[in-house]
């Protein structure tokens, strides 16, 4: 995690790296908390292919 202004540059620095609305209400567990929603999305990022 990192502080919310560093969110610009890190998205910018990562390979297709992408931001994504905060889970309402969820503070820091946000990936805990919706858990579902997020393991979806980080799966779906890590399987594509940027070649393809």
């Amino acid at each position: 995690m990192v502080p919310s202004e560093n969110t610009l540059d890190l998205a910018a620095r990562l390979p297709r790296g992408e931001l994504v609305p905060l889970y309402p209400d969820a503070g820091h567990g946000g990936t805990f908390q919706f858990h579902d929603a997020f393991v979806a999305r980080a799966l779906a990022f890590l399987e594509a292919r940027p070649d393809a």
